[in-house]
Order: C-alpha cells, then structure tokens, then sequence
C-alpha cells in the first residue's frame, strides 16, 4: 500500500499570510521562553496543502532534548473523533444503526438505572430511554466522567475505580453498565466515559481488539506510523514530556504513562500521535472520508458526524461553550457569532487533557493542530492559537 502524503505549500500560495504566521511563532516561542509551555508543534493545512509546520521548546524539559518535529504526543480526548470514525465505518458496512439501543451489542446496558439524589445519597429509578448508539457518539447517554464533579455519582465512579490501567475494555463496560447514570439517556450533553464504551461496542461488532481495528482499518491505510496505544521502545526518544511541576500552580504534573502496551485501551482518552499523523487523520475528514486515493467514509457520513446533534438539548459551556453544538465525535460551530474565537458556521474541532486541540473548518478549506504536554487542558493557549491562525487569512 502506498502511503498517502500531505504536500506543502507556502503559505502565499493558500491565501495565508507569511508575515502573520511568523507573528503566530513569536508568540508560541515567547510561552515557551518565558516558560508557560514546555515545548510545541503546530501545523495548519489549507486547500489540501500543509502550509505551516513549526516546533518550539522542549521535548523533555528534564533532559533539555529539542522539540522534533516527528515528536510522539499523549493525545488523550483527540483519541474521540478516530473511535468515533471506526463506529461510522461500521455503520457504513450495516453492521449497527445510529439509532439502535447500545443493549443490542452490549447486554449489560438493557436495564439502566437512573441516579436520583435524595438526602446526598443515590436512589436508583429504571431510565425510561433506552441509550442508543447516537447518546454514546454525542455524549447524551447519561454517563459521566468520574472528574467532572463531587456529586453521589462522580464518587461512585471514584470508588469503582474506573480509570484503572489494569482492566480491559470488556471490564470497564460492564463496570459501566452497573453504576447509575447522571441523567436520563437523550436529555442532557455531559462529556463522559461515553467513548470507552464505544470502544467496547467495535470490539464486539468487529470481532477485533480496539487497537487492532484502528490499526488495521484506519491508522495504517491513512500512513499514521507513530499513533496508536502505547508508544514502543524504538520511538520513546521521541515522546513529549511536560513539566515535572505546573508553573501556574506548583502542583505535580502526571502525564499517561504510554512506554508499555495497555490493557486498557481507551476508546475516549488512551491513544498517543505525532502532529502529522494526525494531520492525515484530518485531512481525510476535511477531505469528506478520503487522503490521497484512501477512502474510509462516504462524504454523506462526514456531514452527518460533523452536524449539529443536540438542538435544544444543553450541555456544560466550560467543555461545549456558547456558539456550538455537538456531532457525533466533535464540538461542532452553528453561530458565526457568540463564540470567543473567530470560525464559520460548520467548523468542527476537540481537544485532549493534556492540552493538544484541532479543528476543520470547512468552509475557509483550513484546518489546525497544535500539540504541547502541558499540564491541565490550557485553554488559554487553544485561544490563542486559533486567533492567531484565523488572522493570518489573507484570501
């Protein structure tokens, strides 16, 4: 198979000012100097051309190496958008319906149990909607994250252990499938563990590992070298360190430890990258499902991932802020206005813990990565980077 490409450009050649992007890598290398960051690697691809491509700083501040430019990079929550693609591919086989109970696959969902807080303590209720396929891929599916809260349910979580390295995907569903839900399946936007269970639902329709699927079905045709779930032994000199301590806070920095194979590969946070990896992965999306002569989703099935799925249901505007709605697998723009950052309607994007982002917008043909390991989501930092490419827009 041949590996498809991203060719260059420069940046006059795609309607992007030369002079505006180098104002964007003064103020990246200016974080990095004064040392908010500890090292950066950013591209932006525009009319199916890469005309951006720049590091800044440290791959490992420790040891003082250089950030490379083929740096490896813990993309946590980046891992959502390639799960939610291999889902769509299977829909595409006929394998499962968007709108069919998650229970057709996975048994252990077919009762769910709804928490009702009574006196700061859970009583359980049956859930009268059933969660389906579409509540998982846009986060309406009553599950949560054990850290996006203090409440009854989020210590349930805690207590369960959810996270823990030392389960498979099998284990941390049916985990899932006994502890009550936040809300009512359908009703309410609450970013969770709803992707992990993705992740469980491919295994079990493919008959394959998650890792083995992506691998087989998207990373490898699409040329992804470096991504998957662990980063191997051969490529550790290359994998994006942060800080030993946040230099806002003090607090210590804790960062995936991706040197071994995982038995727990997390469909909603466990994958690493390097930035063109992930360059091919959008592309393809911006593309409408194809890179380079390699096809994995229709066009038709783009749009669908990339609409508005929510309408009047409402979500957490710290994770979905005011001018976006939410598709199957990104935060997806439906104002021109109302939002903080400039964007056209139909932009699409998310982002990992650690604090990497992308976005696609379709309509100016553009899109944007930025990786860094720096403690906390940095959402300082994801701002910043999309003003400063927006403004470098010429034509």
């Amino acid at each position: 198979m041949t590996t498809p490409t991203l060719p260059a450009a420069s940046p006059e050649q795609v309607g992007l000012s030369a002079a505006r992007l180098a104002r964007l890598s003064a103020v990246l290398r200016e974080r990095v100097d004064q040392g908010h960051l500890p090292g950066i690697v950013a591209l932006i691809g525009r009319r199916d051309r890469v005309a951006y491509f720049e590091a800044f700083g440290k791959r490992d501040p420790a040891s003082g190496a250089a950030m490379p430019l083929d740096a490896i990079f813990r993309i946590y929550s980046m891992t959502k958008p390639i799960v939610s693609v291999a889902i769509m591919m299977l829909m595409e086989e006929g394998r499962l319906l968007l709108n069919q109970p998650v229970s057709a696959f996975l048994p252990e969902f077919a009762q769910m149990d709804v928490a009702e807080i009574v006196d700061g303590k859970i009583e359980r209720r049956r859930a009268r909607n059933a969660m389906t396929v579409q509540d998982l891929l846009r986060h309406t599916s009553g599950l949560t994250y054990e850290f996006r809260g203090a409440g009854p349910v989020h210590k349930a979580y805690m207590d369960a252990k959810i996270y823990r390295r030392s389960q498979d995907n099998a284990d941390q569903a049916a985990m899932l499938a006994g502890l009550p839900l936040l809300h009512e399946p359908g009703t309410v936007w609450e970013y969770s563990r709803s992707t992990d269970v993705l992740g469980r639902l491919v295994e079990v329709v493919s008959g394959r590992t998650l890792g083995a699927f992506l691998s087989e079905r998207i990373l490898e045709p699409l040329g992804m070298a470096d991504a998957g779930f662990h980063v191997p032994a051969e490529k550790q000199d290359r994998l994006a360190q942060g800080f030993a301590k946040d230099p806002d806070t003090g607090e210590d920095v804790m960062l995936l430890d991706v040197r071994e194979p995982a038995r727990f590969e997390s469909g909603g946070g466990g994958m690493v990258a390097s930035t063109m990896d992930y360059a091919r992965f959008v592309q393809m999306l911006a593309n409408g499902g194809a890179m380079r002569g390699v096809r994995l989703l229709s066009r038709k099935t783009v749009a669908l991932m990339t609409a508005d799925h929510l309408g009047p249901i409402k979500g957490s505007a710290d994770l979905l802020p005011p001018g976006y709605g939410f598709g199957l697998g990104f935060a997806v723009r439906t104002h021109a206005g109302i939002a903080t950052t400039p964007g056209s309607v139909g932009q699409y994007y998310w982002s990992g813990a650690a604090g990497t982002t992308f976005w696609v917008d379709p309509a100016e043909q553009l899109f944007a990565i930025l990786m860094i390991q720096a403690p906390g989501p940095r959402e300082h930092y994801r701002n910043l980077f999309r003003d400063l490419v927006y403004a470098a827009i010429e034509e």
